[in-house]
């Protein structure tokens, strides 16, 4: 029996309202639950079943999921609104030289060669990591949406020419995906709703006996083609 309602899972940052307004379009009988889940936990909510399917930050450990990339995000060092980085629009490594930078517990930017100067405190979350940016204690490299979700008015942020790209991508359980989930890959992809399985029905083979007629009337209207009729001779009186 078919699963009646489908649960998504997703990471701080993530936003699927669009998704989950096609989704309600298309399937209106078929309710789907959003479920949002803390970054280090989403793998393992899709592993155990808590989640159908979850929008992510793919994991350093991927055992068990199938993930199909979506997109990357800019990453972004996080300032006070007054610091002077923010005489310029894009940052550079070189500018975070000698910054003191706060890394929380459940940092998702994989940057091993990351600029600055790591603060000894980690802070257990980046909403933690955004207070004591706003408190003068260091700076804060994160994907843009992260900025944008601890966003306060005495903070700001700016792109990092050099850093790598924080991925987010969609995982569910390996193997052949259920309908309903299949469907809902359909629509982050941007599938019409014809085609939101991807499955496409092959057109029906031709018997023997159609392809020859199908050859005889070829010949027959090029036989045409090349007899054409120049202009008409006028009869005598």
């Amino acid at each position: 029996m078919a699963p009646s309602s489908l649960t998504v899972g997703y990471v701080p940052g993530v936003t699927p309202a669009k998704w989950a307004r096609i989704w309600a379009e298309r399937h209106p009988d078929v309710p789907l639950r959003l479920s949002a889940v803390d970054a280090a936990d989403a793998a393992d909510a899709v592993r155990t079943g808590s989640v159908d399917v979850a929008l992510l930050r793919p994991p350093a450990d991927a055992s068990g999921l199938a993930v199909i990339p979506l997109y990357e995000e800019t990453t972004v060092v996080v300032v006070p609104a007054d610091h002077v980085l923010t005489a310029v629009d894009t940052v550079t490594s070189a500018d975070l030289h000698g910054e003191p930078v706060l890394i929380p517990l459940d940092d998702v930017v994989a940057w091993p060669a990351a600029p600055g100067v790591p603060a000894e405190h980690r802070p257990e979350t980046t909403r933690d990591a955004t207070e004591l940016v706003a408190a003068g204690v260091g700076v804060l490299v994160v994907p843009q949406s992260l900025a944008r979700l601890h966003h306060r008015k005495d903070l700001t942020y700016r792109p990092i020419a050099e850093a790598p790209g924080c991925p987010v991508a969609l995982a569910f359980p390996e193997g052949p995906p259920p309908v309903l989930v299949e469907e809902f890959i359909g629509i982050v992809r941007g599938r019409t709703p014809g085609s939101s399985r991807g499955r496409a029905e092959p057109p029906p083979k031709r018997t023997a006996r159609e392809k020859t007629l199908a050859k005889q009337a070829a010949r027959a209207a090029a036989g045409k083609v090349a007899r054409k009729p120049g202009p008409a001779k006028r009869g005598r009186r």
